[in-house]
């Protein structure tokens, strides 16, 4: 059993934490430097060490210090704080979290390109990464001599990667740039044959950080196609990085949220995704919209003839929704004048920040001066399991179908919903193949070669 374990185990990561020092470089004198540096190698040398007897490689921190003590003035930085994560062959682990929550230096530690202060990595398998636009790339050299110098670097023959090339270069769409120094190509072409040269060469391990975000939107799909094949078909397994929850969604199995440095969540993509989003948290009955509720709206504010004042449920103890329930909102609101023919709708948005689409009022209201409530009811039966939130817009509709916005929240009310998993002809709904809306069943006709 522990055999087993140990095999497909990939990555091991115990207890890592990193620290930046800011403002300084060095000791200020030579010998100091000098002194620091052997202090680093010798550590080192008692922490990190090859597994001869499974060819694992292994390492630890550079640096032994805990971070709270150094150069003197010296700001310190903790950007990763006790991580410790298992991931296994074939996994498809994505990592989200905002900007400055260690992502990128996780991966960097896992790729080698700077070392931890404290704990270890166990790495079982070569790495390939594309961290950033022309990672690993040397400028004056041609294309086709970077794909031999970044396989050469991972300890494939040239045989190997002259029987690779091919593949590579057609898959990167540069092949007639291929043997024109890469410094002219452009950000696009960069991400292509990087990616392209990080996802075809022998490694068991992919490292992708926030890579795709520069390519077109073709090359987009075909390169988390590319990833899922790898993982499912080749069984690589594959870090990636995104802010793109969508993308996130499409070729994860599993991810964890990162914040200030610290593991929050390990799990399940759309619960991972709620959390990165902010909508992890407990939904509300009812809202009071006050101006952040409008953070986009300042001519509104100076020209409001109309304020959505707040909403709540009135039909339902928690606004978590299951098979057939149809939730009732009251909706109060403020006119400073009378106004005709007054439409509301509802913008839908899933928990990974994709508009699902719009709900529309199905007839227009008439407003007087003062204090106005408004019932509203949501069939949610076309939408899956899942967290979503509604945007709410009122607006002015004339005789001439033109639309005048009055007032808008964002985000107005946030709800759950639950299906009943299993059941007669349901299944449990996949999101990242399936979508977030279930449509109308398709109908099963009559036919004369069929028994009932």
């Amino acid at each position: 059993m522990m055999e087993q374990e140990k095999k497909d185990v990939v990555i091991r990561i115990s207890g890592l934490r990193k620290v930046y020092r800011l403002g300084q470089i060095g000791t200020g004198t030579l010998q100091g430097d000098i002194k620091e540096w052997r202090a680093r190698r010798k550590r080192k040398a008692e922490g990190a060490g090859t597994d001869s007897t499974t060819g694992t490689e292994k390492y630890a921190g550079a640096d032994g210090s805990s971070g709270s003590k150094g150069q003197a003035g010296a700001e310190r930085i903790t950007a990763l704080d006790g991580i410790d994560l298992t991931v296994c062959r074939g996994e498809t682990l994505g990592i989200i979290g905002r900007n400055g929550a260690g992502k990128s230096t996780l991966l960097k530690i896992i790729s080698r390109i700077t070392a931890p202060t404290e704990g270890t990595v166990e790495l079982y398998g070569r790495v390939s990464s594309m961290l950033e636009v022309g990672t690993g790339f040397h400028g004056e050299m041609t294309g086709r001599e970077n794909i031999f110098l970044n396989g050469a670097i991972m300890g494939m023959t040239k045989e190997e990667i002259q029987a690779k090339i091919e593949d590579i270069t057609r898959f990167s769409e540069v092949e007639k740039f291929i043997d024109t120094p890469v410094k002219r190509y452009s950000s696009g072409m960069y991400v292509k044959l990087g990616f392209a040269v990080a996802a075809h060469l022998d490694s068991e391990i992919m490292i992708m950080d926030e890579v795709l975000a520069v390519g077109d939107m073709e090359f987009q799909h075909k390169c988390l196609d590319r990833m899922r094949k790898a993982a499912v078909e080749e069984g690589k397994t594959i870090l990636y990085v995104s802010h793109n929850m969508s993308t996130i969604r499409r070729l994860c199995s599993r991810c964890i949220v990162l914040d200030a440095g610290k593991i929050i969540y390990d799990g399940d993509v759309d619960e991972a995704t709620a959390i990165y989003l902010g909508a992890g948290g407990s939904l509300g009955s009812r809202y009071e919209f006050s101006d952040e509720y409008r953070p986009y709206d300042q001519w509104l504010r100076l020209n409001r003839r109309f304020n959505m004042d707040s909403i709540e449920l009135v039909n339902a103890p928690s606004a978590v929704f299951g098979d057939g329930d149809r939730p009732e909102l009251l909706l109060r609101c403020t006119a400073d004048i009378p106004l005709k023919r007054v439409g509301f709708r509802f913008e839908l948005w899933f928990q990974d920040g994709v508009k699902v689409g719009t709900m529309l009022a199905g007839s227009f209201a008439d407003m007087h001066p003062g204090e106005n409530e408004i019932r509203l009811r949501m069939d949610l039966q076309h939408l899956t399991s899942g967290q979503y939130h509604a945007d709410l817009v009122a607006y002015l509709f004339d005789e001439d179908g033109n639309e005048d916005i009055l007032d808008g929240v964002y985000p107005g009310f946030r709800f759950r919903v639950k299906r009943e998993a299993g059941g007669e002809n349901y299944l449990d709904w996949h999101h990242q193949y399936w979508g977030d809306i279930r449509l109308h069943d398709l109908e099963i006709l009559p036919d004369s070669g069929t028994e009932g």
